[in-house]
């Protein structure tokens, strides 16, 4: 769906490695001595028991556009894990999540290892998309909001006929009317992943609502 697929890999004569939900690696399918690397988030949840990580990665240039073309028995290098955000430490905060298109990969894998954990404290997560078929986990979503205290808002460029969400873009005055009222105090904190444009309007949109840069975190898709 929106031209996104997921890759899943098995070790391969290892026994894998740990990562945190909410951050990414490098992937290539070529040798790991050629620096021609692609940075990709995890989307599976860190919990997982039987080894298994997944990227969901959108067709966005010359490397993306070649995952649907990747056969079972491939063999993919992964270097990583990388990234600054990550669940485990920042599991006792209020989390909103807010990404764009396919920066909703790292919140995929933050939200699937929350269910894995069973964890009960509130989280929020505002997701930005061209039109409703372009949402790629739309389904999953309906069901993470039943399984963990999550809140999804939905925001549409082009929303269809009849729809009765948010449209437009992630705006401060989107933002500030589904926040709770106490989002101002430091147990929240935000992450951001998705094309730099958003990630450039949506740290605007949080700074004019008294936000501070220490309590944002962002993942620049630009790079991908």
């Amino acid at each position: 769906r929106g031209d996104s697929w997921t890759l899943w890999l098995r070790p391969d004569g290892h026994d894998g490695f740990d990562f945190q939900a909410g951050q990414f690696a490098w992937i290539t399918n070529e040798s790991p001595f050629i620096f021609r690397e692609n940075p990709f988030s995890f989307s599976t949840s860190s919990d997982r028991d039987d080894s298994l990580i997944g990227f969901t990665i959108k067709e966005l240039g010359d490397f993306t556009s070649t995952i649907k073309h990747f056969e079972q028995g491939d063999t993919i290098y992964v270097d990583g894990p990388y990234g600054t955000f990550n669940l485990d430490e920042h599991y006792e905060n209020r989390l909103v999540l807010i990404a764009g298109g396919i920066g909703s990969a790292p919140v995929l894998s933050i939200l699937r290892t929350m269910r894995d954990r069973g964890r009960e404290k509130p989280v929020i997560f505002f997701y930005g998309n061209p039109t409703r078929d372009s949402i790629i986990y739309r389904e999953e979503l309906e069901a993470l909001e039943k399984s963990i205290d999550l809140k999804v808002v939905h925001v549409l460029e082009r929303p269809p006929e009849g729809w009765e969400g948010e449209e437009g873009f992630i705006s401060a005055e989107i933002l500030k009317k589904h926040l709770p009222e106490d989002y101002k105090q430091w147990e929240y904190l935000f992450f951001l992943c998705g094309p730099m444009p958003m990630i450039e309007a949506v740290e605007g949109a949080l700074k004019r609502l008294d936000v501070s840069s220490a309590r944002i975190f962002s993942e620049k898709y630009e790079m991908a």
